[in-house]
């Protein structure tokens, strides 16, 4: 696979631009952060636990029984399942269905909110919860889902108890609060708007080596010929991969990279303009592929109204 090039977006820096990105430090693998002391139960059905990891540590593959919710309170987290990747900055969520393996990749140093979600059986989605819930509103939660989170969203993640089950065992008052607060961040989420920021996946071994390179460095070419000549496939053949594995063109697919890139940089105060022309494109064109991609101007999608 190419290495990402680490000064690739340089010749395009504008003078007094903000110097170029850290270069990439070696990935650390960490373990999947003690889920068996945060088990959610039908006495208390949301979970939650914080921790800081830095840029380029990534937690090793694994899955639970429960559902799951990521957030970062601070810095972007890539969540990566066996057919997409998810690009996820604070003004976003991430719901993970029950049993579905995952790895998470801090893109810059992050402060990592974990929620896990108790789901009775036969049920999924955050108002599975609840006494009542309608069986034809469950089948989106059976796969992973991008959400906008609200400002209530985020502040109760972050009132809810983090405590672990080898910790001080939670007094009465504690357990009331934690319920309360479980119930409100439930509805939030159920409120929660879906946002179309996702990148599929393929299995082919060929394809997967030429996808992964893009979302490492999707600037480095710009047609899908020159990127298939670094895997050493005919071009045909690509593309032939392109629309049985993925089901679109090559250029929908990078475009999905591109949104998703984007969002990485908003989240650092970039402004859109800056953004624009480090992903190649006029702020125009950038406006206008964002506006047909997403329906929403690029200020609204990153987060910067």
């Amino acid at each position: 696979m190419p290495k990402p090039a680490t000064t690739s977006s340089a010749p395009r820096q504008a003078p007094g631009a903000p110097a170029p990105r850290r270069a990439r430090r070696p990935v650390a693998y960490v373990d999947s952060l003690t889920p068996h002391l945060f088990v959610p139960t039908a006495q208390r059905p949301v979970r939650a636990k914080v921790r800081q990891l830095r840029a380029d540590t990534r937690v090793m593959p694994h899955s639970h029984p429960w559902a799951q919710v990521a957030i970062s309170t601070t810095g972007v987290i890539q969540l990566t399942v066996d057919r997409g990747t998810y690009i996820v900055p604070p003004s976003r969520a991430l719901w993970i269905p029950p049993g579905m393996e995952h790895a998470v990749t801090m893109v810059e140093d992050a402060e990592m909110r974990t929620l896990y979600f108790h789901q009775p059986r036969g049920r999924c989605g955050p108002a599975a919860l609840g006494e009542r819930t309608a069986p034809h509103g469950q089948a989106a939660w059976r796969q992973c889902r991008v959400l906008e989170a609200s400002d209530l969203l985020r502040a109760v993640v972050r009132e809810m108890p983090t405590t672990p089950d080898d910790g001080p065992p939670p007094n009465a008052a504690t357990l009331l609060r934690e319920r309360h607060l479980s119930a409100l961040l439930c509805d939030e989420l159920a409120r929660a708007a879906p946002v179309k920021l996702g990148v599929d996946l393929p299995h082919d071994k060929r394809l997967r080596q030429l996808c992964e390179a893009v979302l490492a460095d999707p600037t480095r070419h710009t047609t899908l010929e020159a990127w298939a000549q670094d895997t050493g496939a005919s071009l045909r053949t690509v593309a032939r991969l392109f629309r049985t594995e993925l089901g679109s063109t090559f250029t929908q697919w990078r475009q999905q990279v591109i949104l998703a890139k984007a969002v990485s940089l908003a989240a650092g105060r970039m402004p859109v303009g800056q953004i624009a022309t480090e992903l190649g494109y006029s702020p125009s064109a950038f406006s206008a592929m964002v506006r047909k991609s997403v329906g929403q101007p690029p200020a609204q999608f990153l987060g910067q109204r």
